[in-house]
């Protein structure tokens, strides 16, 4: 992404902290897998949309109206000898001449440094809470001007959370953000298409990951989103199984819910299939219920309509179904106000989707569920899960958990499905899947 994207987010950032205040936010910390090995390093989602710097060890801050520059960069300095093992980074006069850093110090002198332009503040912005190493920071720092008041300095006298300011603006996806978006999401809908293409009895669960995974990484896509969901049979009733160790059997359906990253962007793909290839009666009526609840649900995404209106719909069309195939009893208003559906639909329609693949933004403003406005992008994941225990159906449906989700985004006119790529209706899945491939 263009360095142009992040100062204009800056900017935007900047004139909501408002003149006279401070904003502060840390980058992600290089975490210990076991002993000397480390888990790869993923830079904090809100600390990357500001600064596109890929990082540990730094520190960003935000002084609108500063006349040195309003946007300081606290990094690590450069080190030959860690660029020789670890590779390069970017130093000081990298934070300025690549990263557009107004101007760079040393993490190291941080102490030393931030507590001056700290100085005759009125409000500290900053993630609260969040990062306990900044909020413990914070508090020296603010005593130590205090200590000082004698010379006339004065201490910041609020401290504020960052979170609502840059949190909203993450909530609308620019056209820069939707091109990864879309990157990412054609990417993982290629792989949902392999996984069924390779899916076959007797495999594990954890050889169509890899087909997944290798379609991310061939494809220049190294990152996961989340830890991919790979669930055959019964473990598909379990929402967020990551075990994916067990053995494909003929007659089950397979669940896969993965999604690649690209530049910091997610998506997140389900998409539920035969591992034979062909629907069981119980199966496809239950699958298309879940279908028919999602596509009612997607009509729902539209500019001024509020979030909780294509959960509503999904759940009408999942109760009605449900009741027709027997599976609950009563009428179908009251089941739906007593919320009997939860025991077999117990989440809800999605999430916001970014940086993030459960992303930030809030859902309801003043207890109202929110409206849909253009820019915003969400996840449409109606579900059925029939646990094997559930004693209260026949026996013919159980152990059966089905889930479709695509990534939506809401435009000017209605909506965009991110991830169409991959078939979703019964007589597709069981067209792609009739051909044999080879693994």
């Amino acid at each position: 992404m263009k360095q142009s994207e992040f100062k204009k987010r800056r900017k935007q950032l900047m004139q909501r902290v408002g003149k006279g205040n401070i904003a502060l936010i840390g980058s992600a910390s290089v975490h210990t897998r076991n002993r000397d090995v480390d888990y790869p390093f993923r830079q904090d989602s809100d600390f990357y949309y500001l600064t596109g710097f890929n990082e540990p060890d730094a520190l960003a801050v935000f002084i609108p109206g500063r006349e040195q520059g309003e946007y300081i960069l606290f990094c690590r300095e450069f080190d030959e000898k860690k660029a020789l093992w670890e590779g390069a980074h970017a130093g000081l006069e990298g934070a300025t001449k690549h990263f557009s850093a107004d101007d760079s110090f040393p993490i190291d002198d941080v102490d030393e440094i931030l507590s001056g332009m700290l100085e005759n503040k009125t409000k500290v912005f900053y993630p609260m809470g969040r990062d306990s190493d900044l909020d413990l920071s914070l508090q020296e720092w603010i005593r130590h001007i205090r200590s000082q008041s004698r010379s006339g300095v004065v201490a910041p006298a609020e401290l504020a959370s960052i979170e609502p300011i840059l949190h909203e603006m993450r909530l609308f996806k620019s056209a820069a953000e939707l091109e990864l978006m879309r990157h990412a999401a054609s990417v993982s809908a290629e792989a949902h298409v392999k996984a069924m293409q390779f899916c076959r009895a007797g495999r594990f669960e954890y050889q169509i990951e890899a087909d997944i995974v290798h379609h991310f990484m061939q494809a220049g896509l190294r990152a996961v989103a989340y830890p991919s969901i790979v669930a055959g049979g019964k473990n598909a009733c379990t929402l967020h199984y990551t075990d994916n160790k067990d053995k494909l059997k003929k007659g089950d359906l397979l669940l896969v819910d993965a999604g690649a990253e690209c530049d910091h962007y997610a998506a997140d793909i389900t998409r539920t299939f035969p591992v034979s290839g062909k629907f069981s009666e119980e199966q496809a009526l239950l699958y298309q219920l879940v279908l028919d609840a999602q596509l009612a649900a997607i009509e729902q995404i539209k500019p001024n309509i509020p979030w909780n209106a294509a959960h509503d719909a999904s759940v009408e069309i999942m109760t009605k179904g449900l009741v027709k195939l027997g599976l609950l009893t009563g009428s179908v208003k009251k089941l739906i106000k007593d919320e009997k559906y939860k025991q077999f639909y117990m989440h809800r329609i999605g999430h916001w989707l970014g940086m993030d693949v459960h992303d930030v933004g809030d859902y309801k403003i003043n207890q109202a569920w929110r409206k849909l406005q253009a820019g915003m992008v969400l996840t449409i994941e109606p579900g059925l899960y029939i646990s094997e225990n559930c004693k209260t159906v026949d026996k013919k449906w159980r152990g059966i958990g089905i889930r479709i989700e695509d990534d939506v985004l809401v435009t000017k006119d209605g909506h965009e499905i991110l991830t169409a790529g991959v078939p979703k209706t019964i007589a597709e899945i069981e067209m792609l899947m009739a051909v044999t491939y080879e693994l």
